[in-house]
């Protein structure tokens, strides 16, 4: 039996577009992370993430997918990759990571910088999002569960 585990998370903040001086705009995703093997989770860090992005003129509600690499202790890092389809039916991926700081855990285990990438690669938006501690620990906590 491959006994694994789930939570979910939401992070927001803002994104602000590259190359055309645009205003910060809104960019929060919620995400359930699902790890289907302890054991190979402890091995590589991985697990899988779905959930929803919501990013004011450039995705509405839209789904995401990808991974969620979690090794805050062994590498000191925790990276998020999802791609999603925008509003204007392009396809986009997130790529952010928390730099684990022992000189700053709150910071750097709440605090995470991105960047969103177009399907050639090119960065169209840099985006800097938060968990809030103080609205969503109790709930970030009561999702994790066996899986």
């Amino acid at each position: 039996m491959k006994r694994g585990f789930r939570f979910a998370e939401t992070m927001s903040g803002t994104y602000t577009r590259r190359g055309n001086g645009s205003q910060a705009r809104r960019f929060a995703f919620t995400a359930e992370a699902r790890a289907g093997s302890m054991l190979r989770h402890l091995r590589d860090g991985k697990t899988t993430l779905r959930g929803t992005l919501e990013a004011d003129g450039l995705a509405s509600g839209v789904p995401i997918e990808g991974t969620l690499t979690l090794l805050p202790f062994r590498k000191r890092i925790i990276r998020y990759e999802f791609d999603f389809v925008g509003d204007d039916g392009k396809p986009y991926r997130f790529a952010g990571q928390k730099d684990i700081k022992l000189t700053d855990p709150v910071g750097s285990f709440t605090i995470l910088p991105g960047v969103v990438t177009d399907a050639a690669g090119n960065a169209v938006a840099d985006v800097q999002t938060r968990f809030d501690l103080q609205a969503d620990w109790f709930q970030f906590m009561a999702s994790w569960r066996p899986a």
